[in-house]
């Protein structure tokens, strides 16, 4: 049974390594729809993930312009989860606050799907109480965290604030898509088949 998932990623420097998420969440026959933020346009181009995901990129309420989509809530319709990789200050403290002023944030609170947020930051902006403040809220209503974990960050200094390895957030992603039941799957997950071989694999025989 192939599973969907909504990627949001967000302006961070840490935006390409989304890029390998799609990437290989993509040949573990995950179906993967990225929105992005206006600021992530300015680290990757919705082509690059339009190419490794084999969908449409959303960067905007609207699809096309001749068909009525209210993107925000069709795809918190097909999400079986959702994985907001990287995850910005800004990006947590709307979450934590109920603001929804962009695609993303109008996605993540009009779906029911499970959330796995993997923070990438500063680590002064990381440790700061009012930043803790909103990741305890976030994780009081069940959204789970992945990292950040230590090490080079983009300011030159080394600390707490690095996105965690994209090896662990995949795992994660994959532990989280298998533990849910039947009853939970969005009704385009029921109806897919499990994915294809994918090229370059060998048949068995």
């Amino acid at each position: 049974m192939a599973h969907s998932i909504i990627l949001g990623v967000t302006g961070s420097i840490a935006a390409y390594k989304a890029c390998e998420i799609v990437s290989s969440l993509v040949k573990m026959g995950v179906n993967v729809i990225v929105v992005m933020t206006s600021s992530a346009q300015h680290f990757v181009s919705p082509l690059t993930f339009s190419t490794l995901s084999r969908n449409e990129v959303v960067t905007d309420f609207f699809g096309r312009q001749e068909v009525y989509d209210p993107h925000h809530v069709s795809l918190a319709d097909r999400a079986d989860l959702i994985l907001l990789a990287p995850a910005t200050t800004s990006l947590i403290g709307k979450l934590a606050s109920g603001i929804s002023d962009d695609i993303l944030t109008c996605t993540v609170l009009a779906s029911q799907a499970r959330v796995l947020i993997a923070p990438a930051m500063d680590d002064r902006m990381y440790h700061h109480p009012i930043v803790q403040g909103n990741i305890k809220r976030l994780k009081d209503i069940g959204y789970k965290f992945i990292g950040p974990v230590e090490g080079p960050l983009a300011s030159g200094r080394v600390g707490v604030g690095r996105l965690a390895p994209v090896e662990d957030i995949v795992k994660t992603v994959l532990k989280e898509l298998e533990g849910l039941s039947p009853e939970s799957l969005t009704p385009d997950s029921r109806r897919k088949k499990a994915p294809q071989e994918h090229i370059g694999e060998k048949t068995k025989s």
